[in-house]
């Protein structure tokens, strides 16, 4: 065989472990193939503001659990669990969400219901499902409901 001959396989035609497989996104920002806007409200929240929000959260969460509990960290989590939980459910948001201008949505736009508000935060609860992301930076915490965290400003 020649290397040009076409029935010949070449590490090039199959790829490299390293590599993955091929990538599909074909869009040019988070969000556009679901028809979100790029920038302002509706757009897809960037890190920036998660990470943030949730400092946020876990600030509140610790003070209060530092002066009424003594800084016990298992109050702690169970009142950012609580906060996050009660803010997502009953008004799309967190404290902290609220304070940089963001809100969970489901895909079409419309309010997350109760249900997707504590299934999302169980498994932020859990930590690495954020980190799981797809091209349009939503998490397995997101994915797992048909939910998504927009700007709202």
């Amino acid at each position: 065989m020649t290397e040009k001959d076409p029935e010949r396989i070449t590490r090039a035609d199959l790829g490299s472990w390293i590599s993955g497989p091929p990538q599909l996104n074909t869009q040019a920002y988070p969000g556009q193939r679901m028809g979100r806007p790029q920038a302002g409200p509706g757009s897809i929240a960037r890190w920036g503001r998660r990470i943030v929000a949730i400092l946020i959260d876990w600030a509140l969460a610790y003070v209060i659990s530092l002066v009424f509990w003594g800084g016990n960290e298992w109050v702690t989590l169970s009142l950012f669990a609580a906060m996050t939980l009660l803010g997502v459910c009953l008004f799309g948001h967190s404290i902290g969400h609220r304070l940089l201008g963001m809100q969970v949505q489901k895909l079409n736009g419309t309010a997350a219901r109760p249900l997707d508000g504590l299934i999302r935060t169980l498994l932020v609860l859990l930590v690495v499902p954020p980190f799981i992301q797809d091209a349009d930076t939503r998490g397995l915490h997101d994915r797992a409901r048909g939910t998504i965290l927009v700007r709202i400003r």
